[in-house]
């Protein structure tokens, strides 16, 4: 249960940062930067390896327990999980759009490796590969923020590159073993679990 605790919680950190870029044009590095550089990630040997440290997952471990438990449920951001866990469902019955993106993914850490994830260059690249695949299949995800915001093309870039880290979390937790039916039937389960890695940091 700790590895889907971590996924969930890697992908609801994603989708916190999406949030924040619609609304307020830019996250909290400390938000979006474990979830940049969890999509390079590709050969990590568990869970724990793809985030670091849980300290890094805190606000995505904080917003797990929120949506399991209240009060401060989000309906928009289970809205969004919930289509992402679809899309990635979808992804993995494409090995060819799987083997471009692992492909592509590997020559933009390079430049991740030289500028840093956060560059613009990065976010940049990581939009583009995200819009040329992922952005392609159904549903699509709807992010709603201010119109003013979401006008801008870097803002654009940077919920795209966000929303393939939330895609990367989605396939983490179908790898633990995750399923909808946990979000309904496993959530005391998964908060035990959200807790049990947020004490080492509290």
């Amino acid at each position: 249960m700790r590895d889907r605790a971590i996924a969930l919680a890697g992908l609801l950190q994603a989708l916190t940062a999406v949030r924040r870029i619609a609304h307020d044009g830019e996250a909290p590095i400390e938000l979006l930067k474990p979830c940049i550089d969890s999509v390079f990630a590709i050969d990590a040997p568990d869970a724990p390896a793809i985030y670091g440290d849980a300290a890094s997952l805190a606000p995505g471990l904080r917003c797990l327990l929120q949506q399991a438990e209240g009060p401060g449920l989000d309906p928009a951001i289970s809205r969004m999980a919930v289509t992402v866990l679809q899309i990635e469902r979808r992804l993995v019955r494409d090995p060819d759009m799987l083997q471009r993106l692992q492909r592509e993914l590997r020559t933009i850490e390079r430049q991740r490796d030289h500028f840093g994830s956060e560059h613009a260059t990065v976010i940049e690249r990581l939009a583009q590969l995200y819009a040329d695949t992922i952005s392609q299949l159904k549903p699509r995800v709807m992010v709603q923020g201010n119109p003013v915001q979401l006008s801008q093309p870097r803002v654009v870039a940077q919920i795209r590159a966000t929303l393939l880290a939330a895609v990367r979390a989605a396939v983490l937790w179908r790898q633990s073993g995750g399923s909808y039916w946990d979000f309904a039937l496993r959530r005391r389960a998964l908060s035990g679990a959200a807790r049990a890695l947020l004490e080492p940091t509290s």
